[in-house]
């Protein structure tokens, strides 16, 4: 049996992998206000979960592409998978601040992996044409993901069980509603598995891809790599750093993938503490996540187009990125203004904006890099998104708490020793003062990969 489109079939299956990973993710998130409360956990006590996290993801980014690389794409996205599904499970078990962060720090080793896989899979099976619309397609499910989270879990979270389903509360005690919720989103990763391993092969490899898809790929692949570009080794990890390329994406993720961060964090609080909204009307953070989506899919195919008009792939990237690092300084009224409307609105059209930049700048990493070491680079860029996460994590979650009444934590010790002074300076002014911040980070990071002429780096330059 031969499937037409295959390719298009497999990014449907990274779409699903996206969804789940972000499902799980946003569960805490989602339901933060009521866990908080079973829990006895503070914002601080909050931030730290999610640095615990973001550092797990920093680890496992770093390793992951690496993994991806010798383990080979099937095999590798396997292991993720699992990995964060059983993790998300265990989360079920928590009793306090230091159980819920270790089952996070799992969850984080798990998740990270599964974007360094995806994008070799990209490149494994797409022309450059179309990688960043496929691109956009499985990061479309992360968002998905987000929007569908609320609706999933807090129905779960809310619900009476000790009423309708006692024997379920009996097991699983206090907090039944929530635990539930990180058991059954965990489990769906299990059985996304399956059609995982009955679906991918290389192009070559594959018994169900048609004779004029193979012809495709390899007419692609050819004309994109020089055979002796094609037939290198894999870069070392000097070759890596030493890759100028490495350090412009690394510190462009660094500066820009905070503010999505943000959202997936801290938004979903913001509306609960400033604007007001009980844990039930926070569904409405469907919308943003929705948002997130339709930019994932439009930045994607923005840039294919101007590909496909004859200009070159890591050119059409950043001029995608430039429109977006224009809409980004309507952050600061997202504060400002009055009315919920009004604010969902604004919100939007940044959120829209920060997820076209990073289907973009994803895709560049794709463009630059060869393919025998494109999960390595790949992982170590990502870490410059995690790093900034663990920051804005510590700067937001410093902006809206007063002076702390709990012993700091090694991880406060250690972001205070770097960042205090800073700390200081915004302590308790509000979520308003992070979104005058992100009115500035995409324009900068724009500036930084242009004049670092990211767009003129070549697949298979080292150094």
């Amino acid at each position: 049996m031969k499937l037409k489109g295959l390719r298009w079939w497999i990014v449907a299956l990274l779409f699903g992998a996206a969804v789940l990973n972000y499902v799980d993710r946003q569960t805490l998130s989602a339901l933060a206000p009521t866990i908080q409360h079973d829990l006895a956990m503070d914002d601080r006590d909050y931030a730290n979960v999610v640095n615990i996290f973001l550092v797990a993801y920093t680890i496992a980014y770093l390793i992951s592409g690496r993994i991806a690389d010798l383990m080979g794409t099937r095999a590798s996205m396997f292991v993720f998978v699992a990995w964060w599904s059983v993790a998300n499970m265990l989360t079920a078990a928590a009793m306090g601040v230091r159980s819920l962060s270790a089952y996070r720090f799992l969850l984080g080793l798990g998740e990270a992996g599964v974007w360094p896989a995806a994008s070799k899979v990209v490149s494994e099976w797409f022309p450059a044409k179309e990688r960043a619309l496929a691109i956009g397609i499985y990061t479309m499910g992360a968002t998905m993901g987000a929007t569908l989270a609320p609706y999933l879990v807090i129905p779960l979270a809310t619900h009476a069980y000790h009423e309708t389903l006692p024997a379920v509360a009996g097991w699983l005690g206090p907090g039944t509603g929530w635990r539930l919720a990180f058991i059954l989103t965990g489990a769906a990763g299990l059985l996304w598995l399956i059609p995982w391993l009955w679906l991918y092969r290389q192009p070559r490899q594959s018994k169900l891809i048609t004779p004029s898809e193979l012809q495709l790929i390899e007419q692609s692949a050819a004309a994109e790599n020089p055979a002796d570009a094609a037939a290198a080794n894999a870069w070392s990890w000097k070759q890596v750093f030493l890759f100028r390329g490495t350090w412009l994406l690394l510190l462009g993720r660094l500066i820009t993938d905070p503010v999505w961060y943000f959202y997936q964090f801290w938004f979903p609080k913001y509306l609960s503490a400033d604007r007001h909204l009980s844990q039930d009307q926070l569904k409405i953070t469907w919308i943003v996540y929705a948002a997130a989506g339709v930019g994932s899919l439009l930045g994607g195919w923005l840039s294919g187009q101007l590909v496909k008009r004859g200009v070159a792939p890591a050119a059409s990237r950043l001029w995608v990125m430039l429109g977006c690092a224009c809409l980004m300084p309507l952050s600061p009224f997202i504060a400002q203004v009055t009315g919920l409307s009004l604010t969902m609105t604004l919100t939007v059209c940044t959120v829209f904006a920060s997820l076209a930049w990073l289907i973009n700048i994803s895709s560049l990493v794709v463009d630059v890099v060869p393919k025998h070491s494109l999960g390595t680079v790949f992982s170590v860029v990502a870490t410059g998104s995690t790093i900034g996460g663990i920051i804005m994590n510590m700067i937001v979650a410093t902006l809206v708490s007063g002076p702390s009444t709990k012993p700091a934590g090694f991880l406060d010790q250690a972001i205070k020793t770097v960042f205090g002074p800073l700390l200081e300076l915004v302590q308790g002014h509000g979520y308003a003062q992070w979104f005058l911040i992100m009115a500035f980070l995409h324009p900068v990071a724009w500036l930084l990969l242009k004049w670092g002429g990211v767009h003129r780096l070549g697949k298979g330059r080292a150094g």
